[in-house]
């Protein structure tokens, strides 16, 4: 199961042999069903996940009461609450698998000690923290910016598989709108 984090990792920076045996000591496998909370909110989040296959999502509640998805992880990628996986904090959102998912998973104190004693580990870490921080970042400016049309095809064209595998008021409430408008907008796109 470690192969598509080692080939991912292999990507950005080398890894020696010694380094495959540190992913596989420390990465834990993990088999997830639908719809299962990974991590809760109220609670300090115990693990940073890879997500092999399946699709999980990030999501807290407003103060309406309605959940409020922030972020999708598409396979293959890294997804927790970060900043209070980070500080031991509790969190204020929920990790849920979307679909049946494969994960690795490691908790905060291995992957200190993974990246204590692996150059590889600690620079893929950083570069993580880095491309996640652009990504946030990115993300903010499109909310704020971007028409609802353009932020749905944005989506659509850079991640297909998330039509047939996450419900649209999932998609809808990522993409900053209710379920009615993503309707509409996916008609008028058919036409």
């Amino acid at each position: 199961m470690h192969e598509q984090l080692l080939k991912l990792i292999s990507q950005n920076v080398s890894l020696t042999n010694n380094d495959n045996v540190l992913c596989e000591q420390y990465f834990e496998p993990f088999l997830s069903p639908k719809n299962r909370i990974l991590e809760e909110e109220g609670k300090i989040p115990k693990y940073l996940y890879f997500v092999i296959s399946g699709f999980v999502r990030l999501f807290h509640y407003n103060d309406k009461g309605d959940e409020v998805t922030t972020h999708i992880n598409c396979p293959p990628g890294f997804i927790t609450s970060y900043v209070n996986f980070i500080n031991q904090a509790q969190s204020n959102e929920n990790v849920e698998c979307v679909t049946d998912c494969e994960l690795l998973r490691i908790t905060k104190n291995n992957l200190a000690l993974l990246t204590q004693q692996s150059t590889a580990f600690k620079d893929f870490s950083i570069l993580i923290f880095q491309q996640s921080l652009a990504y946030n970042e990115n993300r903010s400016n499109e909310l704020a910016t971007l028409p609802a049309e353009q932020r749905y095809q944005k989506l659509i064209d850079k991640y297909p598989h998330i039509l047939h595998n996450v419900p649209l008021q999932y998609i809808a409430s990522f993409l900053g709108m209710n379920p009615k408008s993503l309707s509409r907008i996916r008609k008028a796109m058919i036409k």
